[in-house]
């Protein structure tokens, strides 16, 4: 079910009508998100109901263990069981094929037999962010930063709350459940709030993402028939589609859950922004990048131990994170990647800070600088990302840096797209505020929801199209 279409909007306004109809009764309020959660994931394929249920007993019962026992052995016993049981149904579902087919090929390059069977397995969409998500509640038990919760039902919601399960926040236990187990109010500001957080996410994902992924497949798809300016438009397109796509989900999934009472945690935080490595993935899927920080990095030892020990983490938690967005290898060449410039920009800038003025201010231009060449590595990045073979990559990156006059149509078709979203964001940059568009004047506000209005009636694409991270 896509929350850009008809049928969402149906099963949404349902919803809600019974949530404010039994806004004096949490537990039936609560019982009734359960439900409308499972419908939700349900109607991509009910059977894979199943496994989001398996996870949800297994570490609903092992962090009731873990809080019951003072045995360290029994508990590490308790924690590996939720772990690889997560793991396993993970990696079954979304690494199998991948790992049976390179293990192939590394025996096909030693001369031996490298025939395979491939199993047709479809992912479960959302695996990956339900399946962080209940492990990081059974880390936190076991690390003694929660106590369990004992209602089932509340817990069943935590992991299936329809607004992030299928493509986050990843969120934390010790956020989200205070929220469930609380009665919630919903003021005028969460609804003035969410209602901007939709429209804006819908901007971006059905005006902005859906008309520049048409112009990103294209070029992606048919390289071989561009060069220079033309491959440039195709990756700047895919740098902002992507952009748009999934912070647009995000935004959209922290409104509606602002118009049921709860706060999200921010996943995007203007990460083309960024001045460095460490600085975009303090903007880009917070959610997942502080995950990653919080049960792999800092376990691995973090900082600790020296410079080498800490490129070495740092490697190793950008290769993971790129292998959790999918089963290829240019996910892999992608996180490898980002691994590298994180550790590069650590060599480079170890005791450098950005120039300030005898005011105290931070140099623009030196800023400026330093934003725009991050957004070239990010560009770079992306291509890893999209690509499809190792000899697309190449082509890309050998290609495109020429000017060609007949490509300059294509650039300003997807700088139409993109304009409107810099401007917003420029505003939200300086004013260090992302709701600065709420806090306008009426009459500014109501024109600014106008044009979003209009916008999605007459530049919309026909068709629902599925957000990118539903793949993940």
């Amino acid at each position: 079910m896509l929350f850009n279409s008809f049928t969402f909007l149906l099963f949404f306004l349902i919803t809600y009508s019974l949530y404010i109809v039994l806004r004096k009764h949490l537990k039936g309020q609560n019982i009734l998100l359960l439900v409308a959660s499972y419908v939700f994931y349900g109607y991509w394929d009910w059977r894979f109901l199943s496994l989001i249920i398996l996870s949800t007993i297994i570490d609903y019962f092992v962090g009731l263990n873990l809080d019951k026992s003072s045995i360290n052995k029994h508990r590490k016993i308790l924690l590996t069981i939720s772990v690889l049981a997560n793991l396993s149904i993970l990696s079954f579902f979304k690494y199998f094929n991948f790992f049976a087919e390179s293990f192939s090929e590394i025996l096909a390059l030693l001369g031996m037999s490298a025939s395979y069977s491939t199993l047709k397995i479809v992912l479960p969409v959302g695996i990956s962010f339900y399946t962080f998500q209940t492990m990081s509640y059974t880390i936190d038990i076991y690390r003694k930063k929660l106590k369990p919760i004992r209602d089932f039902s509340d817990f069943a919601l935590f992991v299936s709350f329809f607004p992030q399960l299928v493509a986050g926040p990843i969120e934390r236990a010790s956020n989200l459940l205070p929220q469930i187990i609380k009665p919630r109010t919903i003021t005028l500001q969460h609804i003035h709030s969410g209602i901007f957080l939709i429209l804006w996410g819908f901007f971006k994902k059905v005006i902005i993402a859906d008309n520049l992924a048409l112009v990103a497949n294209n070029i992606f798809n048919n390289y071989s028939d561009y060069t220079g300016l033309g491959l440039f438009v195709g990756v700047l397109a895919f740098t902002f589609q992507i952009y748009g796509d999934f912070s647009g989900y995000s935004d959209i999934a922290r409104g509606i859950s602002r118009l049921l009472g709860f706060e999200l945690m921010l996943n995007f935080r203007l990460p083309y922004f960024a001045v460095n490595p460490s600085d975009f993935w303090l903007r880009w899927h917070i959610s997942l990048s502080s995950w990653l920080r919080d049960y792999l990095y800092i376990p691995l030892g973090g900082s600790r131990g020296g410079s080498g020990n800490t490129y070495r983490n740092l490697m190793l938690t950008m290769l993971l994170g790129g292998l959790w967005h999918g089963a290829a290898w240019n996910f892999v060449i992608w996180g490898a990647y980002h691994g590298a410039i994180l550790v590069i920009y650590r060599l480079l800038e170890r005791g450098r800070e950005l120039p300030v003025k005898a005011d105290g201010s931070v140099d623009r231009a030196w800023l400026a600088i330093k934003i725009t060449f991050m957004f070239i590595l990010t560009m770079i990045g992306w291509i890893l990302f999209r690509a499809h073979s190792y000899e697309q990559i190449m082509y890309f990156m050998t290609n495109m840096f020429s000017f060609e006059v007949s490509a300059i149509p294509s650039l300003l078709k997807v700088g139409r797209f993109i304009l409107p979203l810099v401007i917003i964001q420029i505003l939200q940059h300086r004013t260090k505020d992302l709701l600065i568009i709420t806090k306008m004047k009426p009459v500014f506000l109501g024109l600014f929801y106008l044009v979003i209005l209009f916008s999605l009636c007459v530049f919309s694409i026909r068709e629902s199209v599925e957000f990118i991270y539903f793949q993940f």
